[in-house]
Parts: C-alpha cells; structure tokens; sequence
C-alpha cells in the first residue's frame, strides 16, 4: 500500500484493502471510539480453511522471525491506533497463550500500565484427544483505555445459582478495615438493598465457540463469534459511534457494529477477507446461542434416578439424546456401548426400540438395557446391526429373589 495514505482521507464507514498501518494513517486523530483487533497469533503457522461448499478458500500467513520482529510489528500498529482513537476511547487485543505475553507488554508501553483495564477470558468448550497436555478452552482478550475517561456501560449478569437470598436483599457496605458487612439502620437492623440489577459482568465470559453447522459460519480460519463482539461493543460504545477493526478478517466486527447500530470501519492486507467482509455486511446472517439462551440446565435431560442406577459403572453420562443414557468408558470390538435405563412409563420394547436406533446411529454393536420394572424373564432383543442386551436393575432383581422365594416357601 502506498505511503500516500498518509495524505489520503478515508470515510468514517467502510471496509479497505491493504496494510493498516498505512490506511490508519489516514484516519484523523481521535476519530475512532473503540478499536477491536484480531491481529496475528504468533502461532508460526499458514491458517487455511475452506466454506462448506468448498467453492471458496481462504488462508493467511502467521509466520514470523523471531518475537522481537512480532513485537516490532504489533508496536507500530498500536501506537497508530492510539493516535486515531478519541480520550474515552477503549482498544481491545485479541489473543492467545503464543502471544499473551508479547501483546500485555507492548500494549502497556504503548497505552501505558496504568490504562490497562482487564483481561478477559472468552471461555468456551472444544475437545481434542490428539493433544498430551491440557487442552486449551480459552482465549484472551487485553482490554486498554486511552485516558481514565474511557466509556463504559456496566452490564448485568444472572445471579448465581449458589447465591444466598440475603446476599440479594440485603445492602452491603465495608467496615473500617475495608471487609464487607451487611450495612444497618441507627436501630441496627439490616438495610434493605436497592433495585436488584443482577451481577455486573466479570471478565470470564463464557460463550460457545462456532460450531460447524451455524449459520454465520463463512469457513474463514480464526473467525469469531458475533455474540463475542456483541458484548464488547455493548460494553465500550454507544449508538453511533465509531468502531475500527485493523485487522478485520471474516468481518465479524463489522457486522456486529452494524447490527448494533455502530458505524465501522474495517481494514485487511487479503483481497478474499474483504470481499468476504462485504457479502456478510450485505446479509447480515447471526447465529444465536441455544446454550446462552436456555441454559446449561436444559440440556440435562439424564434422570439423576436412571444415573443413580448406574453408579458403580465406568460411564459417561449422555446428555441431549433420546435413546442413550450413557456410554461404558471401555469400547468393544472398537465400538461404543451405549446403556439405557427403562423409564417408569415405559415396556421393555419401547426403552429396547428407542436405545437400538440411538446405538445403531453411532455404531454400536452392542448395547445394555437395565430393566426396572417387569419382573418375569427378560429375552434379549436383536436389531438390524446391533444386539439389545437386557439386564434387571439391583432393586428389580432383589425383588424378583424375595418374590420367588416367598412363592416357594408358601
């Protein structure tokens, strides 16, 4: 990109090709209220991906020196930043355990310690089995102010489900060694507390990672979630105001801000990145989080009964389906054995029918079913594909014992 960006004026929307470095040395001086930046990871590798349909394909280089050359790279471009976001403006650094370190230490030179605001988790759930160390949930996120008139709109969070009910009713306030204390009236009975606003919202967010089938997912390598840059705007912006994205990739930020009634401005060195930024501000396409909305509750559905049964047993409990209730830690012939345990309303064909069509879809050959309540003997059943072994539960076996042996003595 051409140096003469330094004299050029580019418009407060939009999105723009090339270095941005150079292009953010067009934008005026305090112009930006909030800068979110996805830079490179230092993770030296080249990122590909392609979308579902296989038509389109997208990679970009993460390839580096040394750290200090890194380092060197992401200063220029913060100090940049800076320079163009207003006093109450906030910049937000995405990032990850390759470069945590390096951007927590440039961000503070640059932005200085004191404007360090926080360090948010973005925690979320993928597993891997391929790995031998803990696998990493979570990526970080360095939260910096300009000056100490940043903007900020405070949110609240749902109480926790360990909350005490008197922690919610009743007002707190410190003591004279700073420890908190229900606070009292001259009388000394404890102060009723204001309107209940909820929690204000910590710097550990919980929000679930794309997942293959969601509908805002473009096949763009390190694309984020809209809900992510949903909360982070909410929390630095107002409507109207101005949102920078140096490095703006899939243009999630983009979109976000324009949902969100923000205007943006994104830049990306890939051709691909910006066509692809311009499509989705076209259709504005976002997926909501079933698990944000329900609950992590509603998607319980193992009766504590049925797996109270099977203690004892070395299992993995199965949650969102029908047919399976667990699944035995050990496989056999190479195959997953799924367990059901027979509901209260249930016969032994019906719990028998609904286990073998989960088993079957997951390739099973084998699985158990644990009767609990039909007392005469029990015939295993044969599927297409997969054999339904059938076994008494302890109190259904117990019963049958006493209950023969009680016919046998009259």
């Amino acid at each position: 990109m051409s140096v003469c960006h330094k004299r050029r004026r580019f418009k407060m929307q939009g999105i723009y090709k090339g270095d941005c470095l150079e292009i953010m040395k067009g934008l005026q001086t305090q112009s930006i209220d909030m800068i979110y930046l996805d830079p490179p990871f230092f993770t030296n590798k080249k990122h590909r991906l392609s979308s579902r349909d296989r038509i389109s394909h997208y990679s970009f280089d993460d390839l580096w020196e040394s750290h200090k050359t890194y380092a060197e790279f992401m200063q220029l471009r913060l100090m940049e930043a800076k320079r163009v976001l207003k006093n109450t403006g906030s910049i937000f650094i995405h990032c990850d355990k390759s470069a945590n370190h390096i951007l927590r230490f440039v961000g503070e030179d640059v932005f200085g310690a004191e404007n360090f605001l926080s360090e948010i988790i973005w925690s979320y759930k993928r597993w891997s089995n391929s790995s031998n160390y803990l696998t990493p949930n979570h990526q970080n996120i360095l939260y910096f102010s300009k000056t100490e008139e940043y903007k900020f709109n405070k949110i609240y969070t749902e109480y926790s489900e360990t909350t005490n009910i008197d922690q919610i009713l009743q007002k707190r306030s410190r003591d004279a060694y700073g420890k908190a204390i229900y606070a009292r009236e001259a009388d000394g009975r404890i102060m009723s507390s204001d309107e209940k606003k909820g929690v204000p919202l910590a710097d550990v967010w919980e929000i679930p990672f794309l997942n293959p089938k969601a509908k805002e997912r473009t096949g763009y390598p390190t694309q984020k979630p809209i809900l992510l840059l949903d909360k982070i705007i909410e929390i630095s912006t107002s409507e109207g105001d101005i949102v920078l994205d140096p490095f703006c990739g899939s243009g999630t930020t983009l979109v976000s801000a324009k949902i969100k009634g923000r205007n943006y401005i994104g830049i990306d060195i890939s051709q691909e990145a910006v066509d692809l930024t311009k499509s989705r501000l076209e259709t504005l396409i976002k997926t909501e989080s079933a698990l944000l909305n329900k609950g992590r509750s509603s998607y319980i559905n193992v009766e504590e009964k049925s797996l109270a049964i099977l203690s004892g047993l070395d299992i993995l409990a199965v949650q969102r389906n029908a047919g399976i209730d667990a699944l035995l830690k050990r496989n056999y012939l190479s195959k997953p054995v799924p367990i059901r345990v027979q509901r209260e309303n249930e016969t032994i064909l019906e719990a028998a029918t609904k286990l073998s069509v989960a088993a079957i879809k997951k390739g099973a050959g084998i699985a158990f079913l644990v009767a609990t309540n039909q007392t005469k003997d029990l015939l295993d059943f044969r599927f297409e594909n997969c054999m339904i072994k059938i076994i008494n539960s302890p109190a259904l076996e117990i019963n049958a014992i006493f209950d023969e042996k009680w016919t046998n003595s009259r």
